[in-house]
């Protein structure tokens, strides 16, 4: 299920938390899966959907993959790289465990990994002097959370084309570098993304141990409890 609010779309495969909308200043929800933004090169764009994305050692949230929510933000990416060789794809992000990094000099701005977080949130306008285009920012520790699912732009159509079919090419054969690995679910048999493995409860008709979004024994299509 996908809902749609003001060009942000939200994705629930019964791994999440349903229905939550973010513009970029809205707070992430734990468990959250999101659409955001990655700027890069032609040629990094190209490696990225073949082989996956490689974090970055450094930054001003140390290592992990950078993204943003704004695809303003992503727009400026590489820098000091001219319009011609500027791509932004768009990414499904499961965020796990978020931390909220919104002034310099935090405390976790650059640890937030090893203290339990997954992602971490710089929210827009928050007055960081490393953020100084005020933008929304995220960085992802672990690359298979995050999925390269469109071509956002394309410096030229034959470009874009070329990184549309090595997509389409690279999710018909998923890889785990990548963040197209899937996993299945055991009861209700669908694919599901690795790392966001389906709910299981009672069914309330058969009592059989199922998958929220199906049951494989009475057959009966089950409604999200929350």
């Amino acid at each position: 299920m996908s809902v749609q609010f003001s060009g942000w779309e939200v994705v629930d495969d019964g791994a999440c938390f349903p229905g939550v909308m973010l513009d970029p200043a809205q707070t992430p929800q734990n468990k959250g899966i999101y659409k955001m933004f990655h700027g890069t090169s032609v040629a990094s764009a190209r490696a990225i959907i073949a082989g996956g994305f490689q974090p970055s050692s450094g930054g001003m949230l140390g290592k992990g993959v950078y993204m943003s929510r704004d695809v303003k933000k992503a727009s400026n990416y590489p820098y000091l790289s001219t319009s011609s060789n500027r791509v932004i794809l768009e990414l499904r992000v499961c965020v796990g465990r978020v931390k909220r990094i919104d002034k310099d000099n935090h405390p976790l701005q650059y640890t937030w990994s090893s203290n339990g977080y997954n992602t971490a949130w710089v929210p827009p306008n928050c007055g960081m002097k490393s953020v100084p285009s005020g933008l929304e920012e995220d960085c992802v520790f672990d690359p298979k959370r995050v999925t390269v699912v469109d071509i956002a732009k394309a410096p030229t159509t034959a470009i874009e084309k070329e990184l549309q079919q090595l997509l389409d090419k690279a999710s018909k054969h998923p890889k785990g570098k990548a963040g197209h690995h899937k996993d299945v679910c055991p009861l209700c048999k669908r694919m599901t993304q690795q790392g966001a493995h389906h709910i299981k409860q009672k069914c309330w008709t058969c009592g059989q141990d199922i998958c929220i979004l199906t049951c494989r024994y009475c057959q009966n299509v089950t409604l999200h409890r929350y």
